[in-house]
This record gives structure tokens, sequence and C-alpha cells, in this order.
């Protein structure tokens, strides 16, 4: 069976994520120390022991997913399931980055402190209050994007991410975002909702934040992965380290094009695919893209075992 990991990206934090994961596993606790050392700071008791408000903050969520994911993929491994014998990795925005540090491309340390560059870069971007995200349900890419570009006017307003076929994102300047809510419902969405998110991620609002990450990964060393990375705005899969800067970059203000990775990755060959690390959100839009797509999320000791009796 081919299989490819996914890993998740914001939304899905919860306090007390991946602690059962360090205490059953010594490589998983490993990541945690690791990142906290990377960091100088107790992220780990944050991510544990917190509140989830603080845990929520972009520039803790991102880094702390990206722990809670690695120790899972370092518990699957410990069992004998690498990543390595995976025929694609991918993940859902700064889940990429843990895909990219799953397959040995960005040490662990360095995205780490990558993602807490990304987080504070993101939320500073866009002053509180000025941009919002919204979910459209029911509309797929074209229409919302019809939506947005309706919507924009002398502002910003675009798809940010086409998570499913029936679920499209939209990020912008808040009053835009709140005409195209009304312009959606007309178009026949089933539902459009504001976001509860801090900044208006994947838009052109986010030029700042891309500026401060092209600086932050020029000076980080990227290595080839050991599995192909299938990009968030290629939809396909990439190996070379300079493509893989220039992505990174280019995701920041570009769309997730989480729809048409999932149904390349299907176009491939996969057979099946992992969600590693907290919650499992991904898993329902791999569901809505391919029903004939297996789908395993794999975020507690539980779930590894679980995991391992299927492997074989």
């Amino acid at each position: 069976m081919s299989r490819a990991l996914v890993f998740p990206g914001q939304g899905a934090q919860a306090i007390g994520m991946g602690k059962a994961l360090a205490e059953a596993y010594p490589a998983a606790r490993a990541i945690f120390d690791e990142v906290d050392e990377a960091l100088g700071e107790k992220l780990s008791a944050l991510i544990w022991e917190g509140e989830q408000d603080e845990l929520t903050l972009t520039q803790n969520a991102q880094p702390a997913l990206m722990a809670t994911s690695l120790a899972a993929m370092r518990a699957l491994e410990a069992e004998g399931i690498k990543a390595i014998d995976a025929k694609y990795v991918a993940g859902h925005s700064l889940g990429e980055y843990s895909a990219l540090a799953a397959v040995g491309a960005i040490s662990v340390a360095d995205t780490a402190r990558l993602l807490r560059k990304r987080g504070v870069a993101m939320q500073a971007a866009v002053p509180v209050g000025r941009g919002a995200m919204a979910a459209l349900l029911g509309l797929d890419f074209a229409a919302a994007s019809e939506v947005a570009a309706e919507a924009a006017g002398d502002e910003t307003c675009q798809a940010a991410n086409d998570n499913d076929p029936g679920q499209v994102v939209i990020s912008g300047h808040k009053a835009a975002v709140e005409r195209a809510l009304v312009i959606a419902k007309e178009k026949g969405a089933r539902r459009a909702v504001l976001l509860p998110v801090s900044a208006p991620f994947h838009c052109a609002l986010m030029q700042p934040a891309a500026e401060v990450m092209a600086e932050a990964l020029a000076a980080v060393e990227i290595e080839a992965p050991v599995v192909p990375v299938v990009a968030n705005v290629r939809a396909e899969a990439v190996t070379d380290p300079d493509v893989i800067r220039a992505l990174l970059v280019e995701q920041i203000t570009g769309s997730v094009r989480w729809r048409e990775s999932v149904a390349w990755m299907a176009g491939q060959g996969v057979s099946e695919i992992w969600e590693i690390g907290a919650g499992k959100a991904l898993c329902g839009m791999i569901r809505r893209i391919d029903k004939d797509v297996a789908t395993r999320a794999v975020g507690t000791p539980e779930d590894v075992a679980a995991a391992v009796e299927v492997d074989g």
C-alpha cells in the first residue's frame, strides 16, 4: 500500500497535546526538549499545562504544533514505521515545515525558530482588527474566488485555503471579508462564517511577513528531503532545497492548495494518508476530497499502537 504522511496546521492546538507521547517514548520527549532549547523557553510547559488562549497565539501555536507532530513521528519511528518509507509528505500551511523537518530537510531546532519567527511576523503584518478570515461552505474554489474578487473592491480579499470540494477559506481586509459573507450566501453558500483567527493569513496583506521569512530562510540550511514534499503553493512534489526555500516564502501570501495536493498524491498512486500530530481535521478533508483514500490520525500512544498493528 502506497502511503503519504501529512502534518496539521493552525487550529489543531490543544492543551495537553503530545504529553502522553512524551511520557511513553523517550524519542518523543527529546523533540519537546530540543524545541524548548531552540526557543530558550519551556514551550512544552505551555503546551501541557498552560492556558488555551496563550497556546493559540500564532507565535506559540506554530512551533507547538510542529513539536507535537515530530513527537508523533518519532514515536512511530521507535516502533519501526519510518518517514523515509512514505511515498510523499505534505503539511497544511505551517504543517509544511513539520513535513520538511520530518524528512530531514530542516533541523528540528531551525524549524522551531523559523516557526516562532513566522508566527510573530504574520501577527505583526496587519494590525489586530484590520484583517479577517472566513470559511465558505458549499462553494468550490472557483466560486469562492469569484466571491472574494467581487467583495474586494479597492481592498484585499482572496481565496486563502482550498481545503476540500466544499470548504474554501478567504482572507483579507475585515470589511471586504464581511462583504464576501453576504455575497457568498447570495451565491448559494451553505454557510459563510468568520473564523476566530488573529490575522488574515495567506493573502497579499502578509507581504511584510513574507519579507521577514525570506531573510530568515536565506540564513537556514535546507537539505534535499529524503521523501518528496508536496508543496502548498504548487500542489506537486518538490525536492530541490532552493525551490523549497522560495516556495516557503511564497506560501506566506499564497493559497494553500490542499484539495489539489491530496488529489495529486492520489493520482500518483497514494492509497492511504496518515495525519501525524494533533487533531483529525486533515483526515476529514482528505475523505471529502477522495473517499477511496484511506486515512488514519496518529497523535497519541494508542494511535501509534493501532498504526503498528495495521502496518504489520
